[in-house]
């Protein structure tokens, strides 16, 4: 099994051509006419006692779908099977760029200009200072601590002051024979009339 996918991902792309019994950089028609040839050949209704003969049948529909497609086609032919699996993982146009990212050259500049910038030591430094030990974290001042912590007591006492200095003298009761028809009648801007 581990040999198995480690020939899943190779990178030299040569695999599926010889799956078909062809050269890399095969024609369409080619890659047609051999598929055909050898699928006649090792179909399991021609072969019903041989699964050796439906395991190469798979390999062989596996390698056509991949050489037909002319997008997986060029992924596979430029970076291999490695390719067609980041295809699959992150999308056909991210492959060059995830291969770009990878090389060498792309990994030595991102620690060279890590390093050139101080980057990597001041990320450490603050994420060390502010989370794993927490002596440098910022503080917030004391009243803006205070205006988060306002309990519902002091915030009913603010409103009820807010009103008397404005004038407004808060409602402290409901009447107790309020009854819908008297808040009708007692309004006389509005109008409930049912009938039409």
């Amino acid at each position: 099994m581990a040999d198995q996918r480690q020939r899943a991902l190779s990178t030299s792309g040569e695999a599926l051509y010889e799956v078909l019994a062809l050269e890399k950089g095969a024609t369409h028609d080619e890659i047609k006419k051999s598929y055909r040839k050898l699928a006649l050949k090792y179909h399991p209704d021609k072969n019903p006692d041989n699964p050796e003969a439906a395991e190469k049948f798979k390999e062989i529909n596996n390698a056509h779908a991949t050489l037909t497609d002319l997008s997986k086609r060029n992924i596979y032919d430029k970076y291999g099977s490695l390719g067609l699996y980041v295809a699959e993982q992150f999308g056909e146009e991210n492959v060059n760029t995830y291969f770009m990212l990878s090389s060498w050259w792309a990994k030595g500049l991102f620690a060279v200009c890590g390093l050139l910038t101080g980057c990597y030591l001041c990320c450490c430094l603050c994420c060390c200072f502010n989370c794993c030990c927490g002596k440098c974290k910022p503080k917030a001042p004391e009243r803006e601590q205070q205006e988060f912590c306002v309990s519902p007591e002091d915030l009913e006492e603010q409103i009820k002051n807010d009103m008397e200095r404005d004038g407004e003298i808060p409602i402290k009761l409901q009447p107790t024979n309020v009854t819908e028809k008297t808040q009708l009648i007692g309004d006389g801007h509005r109008s409930y009339r049912t009938d039409s």
